[in-house]
């Protein structure tokens, strides 16, 4: 991975995969020029999904947040770039999707909090933690694409 590039967890939650809107975020994110390094669909289990929101544990919404993460399907990608986690946030929008801007994927997608649609790391730091509980070393794949020099100067 080259040295300003990062990587970033992305996750199409429940209501976004239910809705047939995968195609959609992944299509928004290899517009913006992000490159897919990992792909799978995973029902995520309760063990996991506790290890992944373990930041908002004691919170009122976790065990609803826990409850709905692994109600249903979800897409675990990791997708690497140039400022990959604040460009996924950006691409995101807010957390609630009425307080998102048009353009966003949870402002043009999205209505309630807690049916956000997608999940995306929200530093560098939690990027590396979140790929890990996610991917192994062997299941992300660095693979040349002939569009970079089109895409971020060297």
């Amino acid at each position: 991975m080259p040295a300003k590039e990062q990587r970033t967890l992305v996750l199409v939650k429940p209501d976004g995969l239910q809705r047939g809107l995968m195609g959609a975020i992944i299509s928004r994110l290899e517009q913006r020029g992000l490159k897919p390094v990992a792909m799978k669909l995973i029902l995520i289990d309760t063990a996991l999904a506790r290890r992944h929101y373990a930041a908002h544990e004691g919170k009122a919404f976790f065990p609803g947040l826990v409850q709905f993460i692994t109600s249903s399907p979800v897409v675990a990608m990791v997708w690497q770039g140039k400022g990959a986690v604040e460009v996924v946030r950006q691409l995101m929008g807010a957390t609630d999707p009425l307080k998102s801007a048009p353009g966003t994927l949870r402002g043009d997608y999205g209505l309630d909090i807690g049916r956000n649609l997608v999940h995306g790391s929200d530093s560098p730091e939690a990027a590396e933690r979140e790929v890990a509980l996610f991917f192994s070393q062997k299941e992300i794949v660095d693979w040349p694409r002939s569009v970079e020099p089109w895409i971020t100067e060297p």
